[in-house]
């Protein structure tokens, strides 16, 4: 029972991710190897932070309120979420599969959740069953919420550097890594904090605030999963490496596939063709996007609008 309580709530935040990728679900087996490679990462947290926790111990009395929230915000933080980032990166940047905006969010939620289920079965087997109820309203949600805030963050990475703008490039990169590093420190700082300084005002004040600071992570994130969702753009990189375009469906026409199936995506959802490039790029009269389709990616200006300003000049 306690080993279903651990991970009921991990299965129901991926679910809820996964069917939120409503342009092109990923695939499961790929979806579930992040998922274990994610589990990994839960040990070279352990290192980092046994290494952490004895640095601290030579200048800090240990379990201090000063201990406790250095370690959190400079030792957990930085330890879990730099090690999610890597296998994130390392598995998803060059997929194939990574073709849409949204795909970063999911692909970070699973690494991340990955590694909570393993920490929640170690704390739920250790503590028991207040333990699994308590961490299935707040742990659990919260690593989700640190991973929805990388990939958000991991997405728009991608798209600056398939556009070639390298200071975007740098700073979304930089976002992904430090924004969850920061949330996840504050998370466990203003309830380890207070609560080793054995002040029970002190304690119930930074309980008020914690439970306050999870409602603002929690609505942060949703909307901005929903957003995302709503907002998913796809992420094509032409064969020649060469010519890259941002590609909007919601703006960019329809097409019958060879199997005759109408689409909009990027892909036939019917045999899994993927769009027709036409056989020459061209720049949008009206936004200067480079384009390889008959609809611009950025405007969604038809590409027959080029025949109608040529006309009237």
């Amino acid at each position: 029972m306690l080993f279903a309580l651990a991970l009921i709530p991990v299965i129901g935040l991926l679910i809820f991710i996964y069917f939120k990728d409503k342009k092109e679900k990923e695939p499961f087996g790929f979806l579930i190897g992040l998922f274990f490679a994610g589990v990994s990462t839960i040990t070279s947290a352990v290192i980092i932070e046994s290494i952490g926790q004895a640095l601290l111990g030579l200048f800090l009395p240990a379990k201090s309120a000063t201990y406790m929230v250095i370690l959190s915000l400079f030792v957990i933080g930085p330890a879990e979420e730099l090690g999610k980032f890597i296998v994130l990166r390392l598995l998803t940047w060059h997929n194939r599969h990574f073709d849409y905006s949204y795909d970063a969010i999911v692909y970070a939620v699973f690494v991340s959740l990955g590694f909570a289920a393993i920490e929640n079965i170690g704390y739920v087997f250790s503590n028991g069953f207040g333990t699994a109820v308590l961490r299935m309203f707040t742990a659990i949600p919260g690593h989700a919420c640190f991973a929805v805030l990388m990939g958000f963050f991991y997405g728009r990475s991608k798209y600056a550097k398939l556009t070639k703008n390298s200071g975007k490039y740098i700073g979304f990169t930089a976002l992904a890594m430090i924004v969850p590093i920061i949330a996840h420190g504050i998370y466990d700082a203003i309830i380890m904090g207070p609560g080793a300084s054995g002040n029970s005002t002190l304690a119930g004040l930074s309980l008020i605030v914690w439970i306050g600071y999870l409602i603002g992570l929690f609505t942060v994130s949703i909307i901005l999963v929903i957003r995302s969702s709503r907002h998913d753009f796809c992420v094509v990189t032409l064969p020649d490496n060469k010519t890259q375009t941002i590609y909007r469906p919601v703006v960019a026409g329809t097409w019958t596939c060879a199997c005759g199936t109408p689409n909009n995506l990027n892909f036939c959802s019917q045999c899994g063709r993927p769009r027709p490039m036409i056989n020459t790029s061209w720049f949008c009269p009206r936004c200067r996007t480079l384009c390889v389709y008959n609809f611009c990616g950025n405007c969604g200006c038809p590409r027959d609008h080029l025949s109608s300003m040529s006309s009237m000049t």
